[in-house]
């Protein structure tokens, strides 16, 4: 089964229980166990998804108020973009979204920015060196938008050329 099949049920499942259109009732999953333990109605995914996908933009935000901090600025900063990523395993479950990152589009972008992130903990909490702070924090947000773009067909192909045009470098 090709990686995207998996995904289409799942999503074709969503839109039916939202958007109706479902004969099965979406609380029927919380009591159907051969889906596992873990299993959530797509009601509760969607609920879970905007839950973690606000809790991590709110986080980001109040990082902004206290961006004099640098050190406090990282921990929110880090956690809000961490769980702002996370939020869409509720949508396409855990495993998915593993698979996902480490498929081989992305999985250089996706080490870059899970080094990145581990980089300004390690400077804000370990180090508790400001300038590297924000250095670290910068390049997490580099390589945040670079996996990012690694889900939008050809978005990464046209920041390079971009970037030729603009500053005669590749990326």
């Amino acid at each position: 089964m090709s990686k995207k099949a998996g995904l289409v049920p799942r999503m074709w499942n969503l839109n039916q229980s939202l958007f109706g259109g479902g004969d099965s009732d979406p609380q029927d999953n919380l009591l159907d166990e051969s889906e596992g333990p873990c299993s959530l109605s797509p009601l509760q995914r969607m609920y879970g998804f905007a839950a973690c996908l606000l809790a991590g933009l709110i986080c980001t935000f109040l990082s902004l108020i206290v961006f004099a901090i640098p050190i406090k600025f990282a921990l929110l900063f880090t956690f809000g973009n961490m769980m702002a990523v996370g939020s869409t395993a509720f949508l396409i479950g855990a495993g998915q979204q593993a698979r996902m990152m480490l498929d081989p589009v992305r999985v250089y972008a996706t080490a870059v920015y899970v080094g990145c992130v581990v980089l300004a903990l390690i400077c804000a909490l370990l180090i508790h060196n400001k300038v590297l702070t924000i250095l670290a924090i910068i390049c997490e947000i580099c390589a945040l938008i670079w996996y990012s773009l690694s889900y939008i067909p050809f978005a990464r192909r046209m920041v390079s050329e971009v970037t030729i045009r603009l500053f005669d470098t590749e990326i």
